[in-house]
């Protein structure tokens, strides 16, 4: 009866009125829910595997230890073709060198920056039972916390593994591109810290933006394509082992 309640009372409410009702202050006045295409691009040559990028989300959404809303990977190719992908605490500290991997067998080695992908066609959203995960009227997937069960089927359907049950506030957590930040005309704080640019977001509706460039420059993958959820999160010169 709990969840048939919930439904109803979350069905009932107009999404829009449950967004900025969710996110009262935090909006820019005059902010459109509409008419937006945000994108975030991630220059894969240019990430150096620092960490600051981690460090400013941990601080800036208040992520538990052990969790994280944004990681970087390292990948490590040998010239046998074995691959090898570690991120150290979320490459929370940045990287050491790698002892598993001897030096004069690596034929490569790259960073990935990974978040939660924003998919067009979000896997977490339809198996969402009391519609707690839901995508705003703007493209950006949310949680509603004051919704949210933590019934965790959400953290199950995303084939990217962006999603963790939050384990202080015991609901489904994740990336939300610093919504709070975006909404009021700002950059994720992730963007903001990155030293070398690896990190780029923008809205491509915005005639002539980079972002808009960017996307129509046919030079750019997204991960796991196969799968057909259509991220929003596009990367420079990904890497074909790259999952």
């Amino acid at each position: 009866m709990k969840c048939a309640c919930l439904v109803a009372s979350v069905g009932a409410l107009p999404l829009s009125r449950r967004l900025l009702r969710a996110n009262a202050g935090s909006l820019k006045k005059g902010y459109s829910l509409t008419g937006h295409r945000y994108a975030f691009i991630v220059d894969t040559p240019k990430c150096i595997g620092c960490g600051a990028c981690v460090r400013a989300c941990k601080l800036e959404n208040d992520v538990p230890d052990g969790f994280f809303r944004t990681w970087v990977e390292r990948y490590t190719i040998g010239k046998d073709s074995k691959v090898t992908v570690d991120s150290p605490d979320g490459a929370l500290n940045g990287f050491e060198e790698l002892k598993s991997v001897p030096a004069a067998e690596v034929a490569k080695a790259f960073f990935v920056p990974k978040l939660c992908n924003h998919c067009s066609d979000a896997p977490c959203v339809p198996v969402c039972p009391i519609g707690a995960t839901y995508k705003a009227p703007d493209g950006v997937v949310l949680t509603d916390g004051k919704y949210c069960v933590g019934c965790g089927y959400c953290i199950q359907a995303c084939p990217y593994g962006a999603r963790f049950k939050n384990p202080v506030m015991r609901v489904a957590d994740k990336c939300t591109w610093c919504y709070h930040r975006i909404t009021k005309g700002l950059m994720p704080a992730c963007v903001e810290v990155c030293p070398t640019g690896a990190r780029r977001f923008g809205d491509a509706a915005v005639p002539g933006s980079e972002i808009a460039k960017l996307l129509s420059s046919g030079r750019l993958d997204v991960l796991r394509k196969e799968l057909g959820t259509q991220p929003k999160v596009h990367y420079v010169k990904l890497d074909a082992k790259v999952r």
